[in-house]
């Protein structure tokens, strides 16, 4: 109950500050160019394939997305010194992590949610499969609510916003090039590297219009052991 109460004053302040708008406007403009210039540009496709480009363009503007709306979750508090005003309340360590995921999700939801337009368009000359369309918005969300947890905890770590961006770029990217690490490696590393990788392992089969509890797994993981992280180190820094 107290993480929702924080979740939505969090998200109130998204909504009522022009910088969140900014975000999705930008981010929601560059999806459209690639995805006319790219999914929907040059030879003949079947609508299956706008359909899984989209997909494709998408899950990289999410994760964009994500990086840039969790970094003001705790490094904000920090930068403006509110965080001692959170750890003298009585709300615990993982009400507030939770509380900030939960609003920078919503958040990251409602910009989701823009973009539902463009499979739209593909039906004015095409013919589109619902099942493909949820498939793919549910790795959307599950691919942006694990970015989203991973940049909760970069901002964490961070002492202002530009650095929880930085930090929760870098590890995303880490996790995303875990299937390089998975070519250049012998058994069993290999399946390790591979097993991690944020995008290349996990989100083709949603972008393809499948879903796999593997997969779904995978994401919950990830949001899970990230958020935990995140309240381990506010915990830390409570105690200095």
């Amino acid at each position: 109950m107290k993480a929702l109460l924080i979740a939505r004053r969090e998200l109130a302040g998204y909504l009522r500050t022009l910088s969140g708008y900014v975000i999705i406007a930008v981010i929601l403009a560059l999806n459209g160019l690639f995805f006319n210039a790219y999914a929907l540009g040059g030879a003949s496709k079947r609508s299956a394939e706008v359909l899984s480009q989209f997909f494709y363009y998408s899950s990289g503007f999410t994760i964009v997305a994500s990086v840039f709306i969790s970094m003001r979750l705790l490094a904000e508090e920090r930068q403006t010194g509110t965080l001692p005003l959170l750890y003298s309340s009585p709300l615990r360590d993982r009400d507030i992590v939770l509380g900030k995921f939960l609003a920078g999700l919503a958040f990251l939801a409602l910009y989701v949610l823009c973009t539902v337009y463009m499979p739209l368009l593909v039906m004015v000359n095409g013919k589109v499969s619902f099942g493909h369309v949820a498939a793919g918005y549910l790795g959307l969300l599950l691919l942006g609510s694990a970015s989203l947890a991973v940049g909760t905890f970069g901002s964490a770590l961070a002492r202002n916003q530009l650095l929880a961006a930085i930090t929760s770029a870098v590890l995303l990217v880490a996790l995303i090039l875990c299937w390089l690490l998975a070519r250049i490696t012998e058994q069993p590393l290999a399946d390790v590297f591979s097993a991690m990788s944020l995008w290349n392992q996990h989100f083709p089969p949603f972008q393809s219009g499948l879903v796999h509890v593997r997969d779904v797994v995978y994401y919950l993981v990830v949001t899970y052991v990230a958020l935990f992280a995140a309240t381990r180190v506010l915990e830390a820094r409570r105690w200095r």
